[in-house]
């Protein structure tokens, strides 16, 4: 498998902070260029009319800023910034297919039970519905003590 272009989405978690160092050691073994990607979900507006409320907005500005911090860990790899709005699993698969990517290397949370089923898995539906390869990265997890627990 030829890799030219890996997708490295963010939502600038620990676990994606931590995907990181896996996305650039393979973009830097591979030669290929890094995609580095946040998607920014559309503001939810409750009521209508009279009645509307919206959430604020996240300033794009912001945002562009904090993405912009995000470089591989390789100062030698290519990359690129993307910053995109919609729904995120639905926008890394299509960026990943308007951009022709080979792999997607992203971290996942590792949620189970209650809290999943309410906030969902992004790395699950992307990895369902992505058109090429996608590797997942969970960060292990620290014990009370705040040392790594032995797996």
């Amino acid at each position: 498998m030829e890799i030219k272009k890996i997708l490295f989405p963010t939502d600038f978690s620990r676990s994606s902070d931590a995907a990181l160092g896996l996305a650039t050691s393979l973009a830097r073994d591979t030669g290929a260029k890094l995609l580095i990607a946040h998607v920014e979900e559309p503001p939810v507006a409750y009521g209508g009319g009279e009645m509307y409320y919206g959430i604020p907005e996240p300033v794009e500005e912001d945002l562009r800023k904090m993405l912009k911090e995000v470089v591989p860990t390789d100062a030698t790899v290519p990359y690129e910034h993307h910053l995109v709005t919609g729904d995120p699993s639905a926008a890394i698969v299509r960026l990943a297919k308007d951009e022709d990517v080979d792999l997607i290397v992203m971290g996942t949370h590792g949620r189970t039970g209650l809290l999943r089923m309410l906030m969902g898995s992004v790395a699950e539906a992307v990895v369902r519905r992505a058109p090429c390869p996608v590797l997942t990265f969970r960060p292990k997890a620290k014990n009370p003590e705040g040392e790594k627990e032995n797996s």
